[in-house]
């Protein structure tokens, strides 16, 4: 727990600082707010990224310049934070910054973060459709996590209710 309130700790010093925008919590970490915890190595953090003016590639160095200078070391697309390998994700598109948004605040040994809610980690796991997303799918529903409305006007708005239907029929008809 200290380490993650470690790593909560610097990322609020980032958004203070305004290294980074508003954020929130998502992948499994944010999972395990809802749902029974399941095996993990990072905290994915998702942020609006700035373009390069010019362009459309988006700069990180004014992260990597904040988290060196503070003297965090890289490894591969994380760095480490206080015991976790850290990612800054972009919300790069409609369903990311909806669930940036609208994410929700708590708190972690005290330490104040916000966290992507259980319908749109359900969203955004159906519409990334990894093995492991299936899985943590079927367990916000086993569990009973979510609010089915607000899950299905996510899904409308995203055009995710056709993956939603062929989820439950391979996965959910499965269980009951």
């Amino acid at each position: 727990m200290k380490e993650t309130q470690t790593a909560l700790g610097v990322i609020n010093e980032m958004e203070e600082a305004g290294v980074i925008g508003e954020y929130a919590i998502g992948g499994a970490i944010a999972a395990t707010f809802y749902i029974e915890p399941t095996s993990t190595y990072d905290i994915d953090i998702f942020i609006p990224f700035e373009n390069i003016p010019g362009t459309t590639l988006a700069s990180l160095s004014k992260i990597y310049d904040y988290l060196l200078k503070h003297k965090f070391k890289t490894l591969g697309a994380h760095f480490f934070i206080g015991g976790w390998q850290v990612q800054f994700l972009p919300a790069d598109d409609d369903l990311y910054k909806e669930a940036l948004l609208q994410s929700v605040e708590t708190q972690v040994g005290g330490v104040k973060t916000r966290v992507m809610t259980a319908e749109h980690l359900m969203a955004i796991a159906l519409k990334t459709g990894r093995a492991k997303d299936f899985i943590r799918l079927e367990q916000f529903v086993r569990y009973n996590r979510f609010d089915t409305n607000k899950l299905n006007q996510i899904l409308e708005r995203h055009k995710l209710v056709g993956k939603w239907l062929q989820f439950n029929d391979k996965y959910i008809k499965a269980i009951v």
